[in-house]
């Protein structure tokens, strides 16, 4: 299924709060987590709602959260960049307690918030060593989130699921997390900009 993707916002000059930025990429992360399973089923990985659908969507939100705050890194202020990233994760972890029914079934309120910030921290560990080029994360982040997707699958999928994720569910990923944050973070920039004023202009001046 095609997701339609916002990568320009019209705000008449306003400049957004970096949580209303982050707002609309957890909103985004969730459709491509879902987008992404859809995809990992019919190549006959097996995804099962429950356990296993829920640490998926945790580990592929977190990923995506950590991919955008490498981009903010890129082209945000530090203090913009830190406001943004933890707004990011904890957004994110709102929607995972939101879909806790879904997910998971039966859950205590709050354990699946507290749980996803458990993952996002854990993966912000592990991708630290690993660098974000210009075309996106290079080869070592990219095989270590799928050395962390691979911790959840059946071990009939384990073989096979380094290729599925670095070759198709990444790309994916940040091309469409690349292309809107693109467009945000230039609105932001134009709003934040004051225009110089117009000025009339007579022929033969």
């Amino acid at each position: 299924m095609a997701i339609r993707i916002r990568s320009s916002f019209h705000t008449r000059g306003r400049q957004r709060s970096m949580a209303e930025l982050a707002s609309v990429i957890a909103m985004l992360g969730w459709k491509l987590a879902v987008d992404s399973i859809k995809r990992m089923r019919e190549a006959k990985f097996d995804i099962d709602l429950g356990r296993a659908y829920f640490d998926f969507v945790c580990e592929y939100l977190a990923f995506l959260a950590h991919a955008a705050d490498r981009i903010a890194h890129r082209d945000l202020e530090p203090a913009q960049r830190q406001e943004f990233t933890t707004a990011l994760a904890l957004r994110l972890a709102d929607v995972v307690e939101d879909n806790a029914d879904m997910l998971l079934g039966a859950a205590a309120a709050g354990e699946c918030h507290a749980h996803f910030l458990e993952i996002f921290n854990s993966a912000g560990a592990d991708y630290a060593e690993y660098e974000y080029a210009a075309a996106g994360p290079v080869f070592g982040f990219r095989r270590c989130f799928a050395a962390r997707v691979r911790e959840g699958m059946p071990e009939k999928d384990q073989t096979w699921v380094y290729d599925q994720v670095m070759e198709i569910e990444i790309p994916e990923g940040i091309k469409a997390l690349e292309k809107t944050l693109a467009g945000m973070f230039a609105a932001d920039e134009e709003a934040a900009t004051p225009r110089r004023p117009s000025r009339n202009v007579m022929t033969g001046e």
